[in-house]
């Protein structure tokens, strides 16, 4: 048995792998599916003193809980973020990192580091008035039909305190790390290509493809799941 960690991206929450956990449980392992502050179950703890460092001492918090031991810490979309900062604290308790989609950051980096200038503008324009980040549709994850309007009746808006927030974390113990990227770029979300050029060009990662978009947990948890065991399996 192996302890599995998953930390949903932006707007989401755990309810994101509701099609990928049973999956995980029926090959006998221990999983542990994180619901960031403020979002989620969790949407009316929403506060302006929600920052990236809150999503990272909630999973931290959630993986001592557990007593985990060489856990596979899943991040996807924004959570690599949160599962990079949070793997630095960890030590042990965290074996191997899996990004879905993930913001893969550097040292001192930001969410919204690599996001283009006008982007930045309009995000942090909308984090002044209202404080938060509302949901994009579905759609630009490539959902359509009925997995699209089930990812937009759940989403929620995204604390705002998240957007600016250095990580610091040790990058030469992350990058000793063993890592897999899970490359879903069918559609390709643009704000993830950054990420997915690091992973493909840095050493130390595995890369897997998945021919679907940026939700794989919603319209492809098979070959999701199949990726995360054969993780945990090693």
């Amino acid at each position: 048995m192996t302890d599995i960690v998953l930390v949903h991206g932006a707007w989401h929450g755990a309810w994101c792998w509701r099609r990928v956990l049973p999956l995980l449980w029926a090959a006998g392992h221990n999983v542990v599916p994180v619901t960031l502050s403020g979002l989620g179950e969790r949407a009316h703890q929403l506060s302006p003193s929600i920052t990236l460092a809150t999503h990272v001492e909630d999973v931290v918090t959630a993986v001592r809980a557990e007593e985990c031991r060489g856990a596979v810490l899943v991040g996807h979309s924004y959570g690599g973020m949160v599962v990079t900062g949070a793997a630095d604290r960890l030590g042990e308790a965290v074996g191997r990192l899996v990004y879905v989609d993930g913001v893969v950051p550097t040292p001192g980096e930001c969410w919204s580091t690599p996001n283009p200038p006008e982007v930045r503008a309009e995000r942090r324009a909308v984090i002044r008035e209202t404080g938060v980040i509302p949901p994009p549709p579905a759609s630009a994850f490539g959902l359509t039909g009925a997995d699209a309007a089930w990812v937009e009746r759940r989403q929620t808006p995204q604390p705002g305190g998240v957007y600016d927030e250095p990580l610091p974390f040790d990058g030469g113990r992350w990058a000793a790390r063993p890592r897999t990227y899970v490359d879903c770029s069918v559609p390709a979300l643009a704000s993830i290509e950054p990420s997915r050029e690091r992973a493909r060009t840095q050493p130390g990662w595995e890369v897997v493809q998945l021919t679907t978009g940026h939700d794989p947990m919603v319209s492809a948890p098979e070959e999701l799941a199949a990726v995360l065991l054969d993780v945990a399996a090693r």
